[in-house]
């Protein structure tokens, strides 16, 4: 279903039905509520630390493997390599000097 742009999406609603989402929200609290529930959410990761966020990658990773097979994974870095032509881009890693 195409969705006019501006006009939220119809899924799940009736003919003439839309949603405005965050437009709403954000008419009805303004842009300073947005601003502090990203702060919040930032402070929140920062509390739990590195440990926390390599743990939820790891599991997103889990379940993406689950859904999608490993043939997947495969997949993106055969891309990744078609695109990359097999050389590191210019200033990328570390540089090669002569050893004295």
């Amino acid at each position: 279903m195409a969705a006019d742009p501006g006009k939220g999406t119809t899924r799940g609603r009736g003919a003439g039905e839309t949603s405005k989402g965050g437009q709403a929200v954000k008419a009805k609290y303004g842009p300073e509520f947005f601003r502090e529930i990203g702060r919040k959410g930032g402070q929140a990761i920062k509390d739990r630390g590195l440990d926390y966020l390599r743990e939820i990658g790891r599991l997103g990773g889990e379940a993406t493997k689950a859904r999608h097979g490993s043939e997947h994974y495969a997949e993106i870095g055969r891309k990744g390599g078609q695109n990359g032509k097999g050389q590191p881009k210019p200033g990328a890693g570390r540089s090669r000097r002569p050893r004295p």
